[in-house]
């Protein structure tokens, strides 16, 4: 899919996608674009589309480059869905002077909230970086979201966990205690590798500003980079104290389980050490010798079975007393 957008004023508006017209915008988004669309982008701009072999190296060097006129930025960026779970995927931007192209093949939700809200307000969009900044700023926005969404969830996990009543079949809801620990560990660390991506990217932008075909970021670019260094900054401060807080409930959870385990086992231990006197009482009336007095005897029988009463009501009570059950 191809999208183009050019810059009226200071508001963001879609434009044709004829091959002319490209030459024209101000950025151009490629989501998981076909052969034909590469081509059209790259015959417009004069720049080379990379492949998604290309956006999946992890190599500093092929992530941050700089081809010609073009710089090759790639970062990997959150989409999250309500009907499945968050995913993270690479975006790489290929930014020159007068225009942005992004290239990607998921769907940021970040993506669309900047066109909307750019077309809505007045921003800054005369060049390529100033339409990459605003894009960075909505992503790392739209970040500082999920991790607040996030951590309301983890505070209301850690109530469940650590909930003083102890409600009969409150065990069978450990299992699903764990999936939502392990979904909150899963996106923290997506959101922190996102994060960490974000200030490398943002920290190349700084080192610009030197050579012919350097880019040439003003005073007032210099001001929002500071300012998105320092959000991701504090961000990547927030996943880590998220990431601490999610092994905590991991380990919190652990030893409940442990807990109730305890308690099982020491129900069974109780039953079986009640029990223990009257299977010997019975073990002993059930021998088969001749001379046994008690088996002659009228009440030989109620008596013993009062004395296997008697020796299980004995510990039964003695746990008690020791505040043991």
């Amino acid at each position: 899919m191809l999208k183009a957008y050019r810059s009226r004023g200071t508001r963001l508006e879609p434009m044709d996608q004829g091959a002319g017209s490209l030459a024209e915008a101000l950025w151009i988004d490629l989501q998981a674009p076909d052969r034909a669309e590469e081509e059209r982008v790259e015959a417009a701009l004069g720049i080379g589309i990379p492949t998604r072999e290309d956006m999946q190296e992890i190599e500093v060097s092929s992530r941050y480059y700089r081809d010609g006129r073009a710089h090759y930025l790639t970062v990997q960026v959150l989409a999250s869905h309500r009907e499945r779970e968050t995913e993270i995927g690479p975006v790489t931007f290929v930014l020159l002077p007068e225009r942005l192209v992004s290239v990607h093949d998921h769907r940021p939700g970040s993506f669309a909230y900047f066109e909307d809200w750019a077309a809505r307000h007045d921003t800054r969009l005369g060049s390529g970086v100033e339409a990459l900044l605003g894009l960075l700023e909505t992503v790392v926005d739209r970040l500082a979201d999920i991790l607040e969404a996030e951590a309301r969830r983890l505070d209301s996990l850690g109530k469940a966990i650590f909930a003083a009543h102890r409600p009969a079949g409150r065990s069978e809801t450990l299992g699903v205690v764990l999936q939502r620990i392990g979904r909150a560990e899963d996106l923290n660390g997506k959101a922190s590798e996102s994060l960490s991506s974000l200030h490398r990217l943002v920290g190349y932008l700084g080192m610009q500003g030197e050579g012919a075909d350097a880019l040439i970021l003003s005073e007032a670019d210099h001001k929002t980079a500071r300012t998105l260094t320092e959000d991701i900054r504090s961000l990547r401060e927030v996943a880590t104290t998220q990431a601490e807080k999610v092994r905590f409930l991991l380990d919190a959870t652990l030893g409940v389980i442990n807990i109730r385990q305890s308690d099982i086992i020491k129900i069974f231990s109780v039953v079986a050490f009640v029990f223990l006197p009257p299977t010997l009482i019975a073990s002993v009336y059930g021998m088969n010798f001749e001379v046994m007095p008690e088996l002659r005897w009228r009440w030989g029988y109620p008596m013993a079975l009062g004395l296997m009463v008697v020796s299980a009501l004995v510990p039964w009570a003695i746990f008690r007393w020791k505040k043991w059950l």
